[in-house]
């Protein structure tokens, strides 16, 4: 992690969302630095997808200031997507094309010049180890392949901050650790920042900087894991630090990783 560049890559300052009676955000200041990968945690309905919805413009924030690397997002929507990769939980590969079809899709709505994208295409479907299956439908893929897949798609338009929600519910350990693979060495070739969601306590533990832990709107707890752990004693987990300061068991949470993993069967059903 290097953030010798005074700028913030995510600066969010009190910012404020609600839907109806319901708070989701409440009164959130939060820096991401750049070339770091941090965790935003928490329980589901802590605020954290729709954290992520205001900064990737997907969500217009009513309260507060949102930048990217000090383009404001409310006036600046445009030149902030151009800065932004983005991989959802649901999928968001469509099955019918090639994975090549996939990536060029993705490199036009991303406004990638039309004499780089061919060339832009091929090095990112290289960098995630498919370019051997490029021409192959995406249906016949693997679910690490599909969320490889998913991360050139977002990868396309060599963006400086990568925003993962949920990237590897579903998937199995292996492929779980092909996607990090590949995300880890794309961030040291080309210091590319990672903003990241994940209700799995270890891979947040092995992956991030720092961690932020939300509940209710609002962040509990902010360091590194071990900085976090260490709050609690020695032998403390980050699922500990989770529960001590959220009060909630990750258990809890299943029926919501359920509506996410529900839309990765298709991928994992296929071979």
């Amino acid at each position: 992690m290097t953030h010798q560049d005074p700028t913030p890559a995510v600066r969010c300052a009190g910012l404020r969302q609600h839907f109806g009676d319901t708070v989701a955000v409440d009164d959130l200041d939060l820096d991401v630095y750049p070339g770091e990968t941090f965790g935003l945690l928490g329980p589901n309905g802590a605020g954290k997808t729709t954290t992520i919805r205001m900064i990737t413009t997907l969500l217009p924030a009513p309260t507060g200031a949102v930048s990217v690397f000090g383009v404001d997002v409310a006036h600046r929507r445009t030149s902030v997507r151009r800065l932004i990769g983005y991989v959802p939980q649901q999928l968001s590969a469509d099955a019918t094309l090639t994975g090549r079809e996939n990536v060029a899709l993705f490199a036009r709505l991303y406004d990638v010049p039309r004499r780089q994208r061919r060339e832009r295409v091929a090095e990112v479907l290289a960098s995630v180890d498919l370019a051997e299956v490029a021409d192959r439908p995406a249906k016949t893929y693997s679910g690490g392949m599909v969320r490889r897949l998913e991360l050139a798609q977002a990868l396309v338009s060599a963006p400086k901050l990568l925003v993962l929600d949920e990237p590897t519910v579903g998937l199995d350990p292996v492929a779980r650790d092909g996607v990090w693979a590949r995300i880890e060495q794309i961030q040291r070739d080309t210091g590319m920042t990672v903003l990241m969601t994940t209700h799995l306590m270890q891979e947040a533990d092995q992956r991030c900087d720092r961690v932020a832990l939300m509940h209710r709107g609002r962040i509990r707890a902010l360091g590194t894991p071990a900085e976090l752990r260490g709050t609690l004693g020695e032998d403390a987990t980050l699922d500990d630090v989770f529960r001590a300061y959220t009060g909630d068991r990750l258990a809890e949470n299943s029926g919501a990783m359920r509506d996410v993993r529900a839309a990765r069967r298709t991928a994992r059903r296929v071979s």
